[in-house]
């Protein structure tokens, strides 16, 4: 929506607000006590180019707005609400909130007149507060202002992510958008080599909320940065329930072919607590920074225990938002065959890993000490303890515990095998191998970009059953592994992933 140059009428020029903000300085410093409380709200410091919908948005979550002046000139607007209770909720959630709109902050208070009188002829004004309310109260706006609502209209954002030097999973995006509503839906793609998302929430006036305070924002320091539109679809259509694309609503939908399904103790911490992964964080979204991370964990370097015959290691600084028993078994089981693993119930970033041998302990510890898993930086040292215990029986330890003795995965199960010839430190170049006939370098790229990095560079072996495939970073090749070992790629063919010492 454009130029709102025709929408300043009809307000008494010699009221207080005008004046003091005539040369939109803040010569005369305005607080919410000046005025006692009205229905009409004064909002002010307005970027240059706000459109009206985009004063209104800030008005919707707390009720019908019936009427809106913007002063253009000065930067400013007053939105007039139903009741004055609305107003009064709008003006202390907005205490609390620094309200932004095209990430800009604004300051709202009380203001002098009861109600806002403009002029009947502004028919076009009156249009879009008509369509709003339709559109809130689940009508459909007519036709020529159709348009100009399409975005408030539609609960579907599409999503882009720029810079992306983290990887942001589908659950990142949940943590965050869920903080304006109820997050239904989500799928994600990669599109363009750029990871995309399309998010649906339960109301359109949540999607535009979280439009207009997101877009632009950056998840990480300086770093994967949301891009936010409408999008022209009202409701996606979810098959399966997994890391690529979830719904909600309909927790039993199946995995689908080679995904890894949503660990049922995984969803019940999500729903449980959908602040957890953006709560602790300082702002709404700032992740710390690389460096503040890694000074943090130097200084947490565990003392090894007694470097006896145990075959069990101790790993923390784990992102505990994000780690799982599958991933760490994933990783270490690089360099040994784990045999289980237990995330420690009162310190969810500290892990014990019993591999099947001192041997294959002591060499996933050279190896795996000071790598990055998940933006953190791990400390991994040799525990005390001889054996992982597994709960008693009947006690739920909310799966934090997983014994693989058993587990088809073990890499040096078979005596002798090729597997002990081919054990590197981790490298941004990974070994793929078991790859099927038809799958073709586009396809492997984009499974590689989808795990949330940059593909450098690929080369197929003469065979075309093995492959190398270069990341951005190690920390990029570590998460691709993590993800992609085991991939079903289809006909019961698991790709086999592990890092390469050469480079291509």
């Amino acid at each position: 929506m454009d130029g709102i140059g025709d929408v300043a009428v009809g307000v008494k020029r010699g009221s207080d607000e005008l004046n003091a903000a005539s040369n939109g300085s803040d010569s005369k410093k305005l607080r919410v006590e000046e005025a006692p409380p009205s229905r009409v709200l004064h909002i002010r410091k307005l970027p240059n180019e706000a459109s009206e919908t985009e004063v209104i948005a800030l008005g919707l979550p707390f009720g019908k707005v019936t009427n809106i002046l913007t002063l253009k000139g000065k930067n400013q607007a007053f939105l007039e609400m139903g009741t004055e209770e609305a107003a009064i909720t709008m003006v202390n959630y907005y205490t609390t909130v620094t309200p932004h709109v095209r990430n800009v902050p604004v300051f709202i208070q009380y203001s002098n007149h009861k109600e806002l009188k403009t002029d009947a002829g502004n028919q076009r004004t009156q249009a879009v507060l008509q369509a709003v309310s339709a559109v809130q109260s689940g009508g459909s706006p007519s036709s020529d202002v159709q348009e100009a609502l399409a975005a408030a209209s539609s609960p579907v954002l599409r999503i882009i992510i720029d810079n992306m030097f983290y990887p942001v999973t589908l659950d990142v995006l949940q943590q965050i958008f869920s903080k304006f509503g109820t997050v239904m839906k989500i799928i994600t793609f990669t599109k363009n080599n750029q990871f995309q998302a399309l998010l649906q929430f339960s109301d359109p006036v949540n999607a535009q909320q979280a439009k207009l305070a997101l877009d632009g924002q950056n998840i990480y320091n300086s770093c994967c940065t949301l891009r936010i539109d409408f999008s022209k679809l009202v409701n996606l259509n979810v098959k399966y329930n997994n890391d690529k694309s979830r719904d909600y609503t309909r927790p039993e939908l199946p995995a689908g072919d080679g995904q890894p399904s949503l660990d049922p103790t995984v969803a019940a911490a999500f729903s449980k607590d959908s602040n957890s992964l953006l709560g602790k964080i300082p702002g709404a979204l700032n992740p710390l920074s690389a460096a503040a991370a890694a000074a943090a964990a130097a200084g947490r370097v565990a003392l090894a225990g007694q470097a006896g015959s145990s075959g069990v290691l101790l790993v923390s600084n784990l992102n505990e938002e994000m780690v799982t028993p599958q991933s760490l078994f994933t990783l270490f089981g690089v360099y040994g065959d784990v045999q289980r693993v237990k995330i420690l119930y009162n310190k969810k970033d500290s892990a014990l890993i019993q591999m099947s041998d001192a041997n294959q302990a002591q060499l996933a510890m050279s190896h795996l000490n000071g790598q990055k898993m998940y933006g953190k930086i791990i400390r991994v040292t040799l525990s005390k303890h001889q054996t992982v215990a597994l709960p008693r029986d009947g006690l739920d330890d909310q799966g934090l515990t997983k014994d693989y003795a058993n587990s088809p995965l073990h890499r040096f199960k078979k005596p002798g095998s090729k597997n002990f010839q081919n054990i590197f430190p981790p490298s941004a170049t990974l070994h793929l191998s078991n790859i099927p006939q038809d799958v073709t370098e586009d396809d492997l790229r984009l499974l590689f970009s989808n795990a949330g990095g940059t593909v450098k560079a690929f080369k197929f072996f003469q065979d075309r059953k093995m492959a190398l495939i270069q990341m951005s970073t190690v920390e990029e090749a570590i998460q691709a592994l993590i993800d992609l070992h085991n991939y079903n790629m289809g006909g019961n063919q698991h790709l086999r992933v592990s890092f390469s010492k050469s480079t291509i």
